[in-house]
């Protein structure tokens, strides 16, 4: 059993007529992606906003309707992946690079549903490197503010090149280890120039699907 095909396609049924919808990125969210192009195919009339270029590609070719984030004024639902999460909900995201344009979408939504398989559910985030989108102008010196901070920052790359992401920024990847002491790091981070966004996604949502080998696990904040 695929457990993020079952977890994608599960989340994709809270998707009602009418919604402005926030469409994640990932390999968790391309499967709801899929699923909803086959919802649209059918009748369901949605309006969607990704979350970067390559579900902005997906869902075109899929026909699902699209706006710009600046075009609307609000998002009923946002159905986005994570790379970790523990049991407050607080998660870790941006393994894919588009952290800051899903920071935005979720920011702005009504509603949060994280999917994943259950190897992303922890007892303590920290273990997955943590990205920042960092911007180009300056970068070294966050790197070695970051360096002084004990993070471990590592320069995410692509082959030879630094990585580069959908808004044209670096990203910095904080190798911390769990547990990680997360309102210390999110202090420390956020009062860094340069730092335009971090993956500390922080109590956003209040329901996560998990996708296990006996089927989908539903887990709603207490």
């Amino acid at each position: 059993m695929n457990q993020k095909k079952i977890a994608g396609e599960k989340a994709a049924e809270y998707i009602k007529d009418g919604m402005v919808v926030g469409l994640g990125t990932g390999s968790t969210a391309k499967f709801m992606v899929d699923k909803v192009g086959e919802m649209v195919k059918n009748g369901l009339k949605i309006q969607a906003i990704p979350t970067s270029k390559a579900t902005e590609q997906q869902a075109r070719e899929l026909g699902i309707p699209l706006l710009s984030i600046d075009e609307v004024d609000h998002i009923d639902l946002d159905i986005d992946g994570v790379d970790e999460i523990d049991s407050e909900f607080n998660a870790t995201k941006g393994g894919g690079g588009a952290l800051f344009r899903e920071k935005v979408v979720a920011d702005l939504a009504k509603e949060v549903i994280w999917i994943m398989d259950e190897s992303k559910l922890v007892d303590s985030i920290g273990a997955f490197p943590l990205p920042l989108e960092v911007l180009p102008y300056g970068y070294k010196i966050v790197f070695k503010k970051m360096e002084d901070f004990g993070y471990n920052p590592k320069m995410r790359m692509n082959g030879d090149d630094l990585f580069v992401t959908d808004n044209g920024n670096y990203i910095i990847d904080l190798c911390i280890g769990a547990p990680a002491d997360i309102e210390d790091i999110r202090q420390k981070v956020n009062s860094v120039v340069g730092v335009l966004e971090t993956g500390q996604f922080l109590k956003m949502c209040k329901r996560i699907i998990v996708g296990t080998d006996e089927g989908v696990k539903i887990i709603e904040a207490e």
